[in-house]
């Protein structure tokens, strides 16, 4: 999930009666990144998830 669309998956959590569903976010956009910052935010990402995963 991009930060730009936070709110949305949010609002979508709720609706499917899954209010604290856990989401990863990276900053918004990701179309004009360049690989150094997608690669940035795919390690972002992944420990996001990690964490998600092992802590959940």
């Amino acid at each position: 999930m991009t930060t730009q669309f936070v709110s949305a998956a949010e609002l979508m959590s709720r609706v499917l009666g899954m209010p604290d569903y856990p989401f990863v976010v990276i900053d918004h956009p990701v179309s004009s990144a360049s690989d150094a910052q997608l690669e940035k935010m795919a390690h972002v990402t992944m420990r996001q998830g990690l964490e998600l995963l092992v802590y959940g």
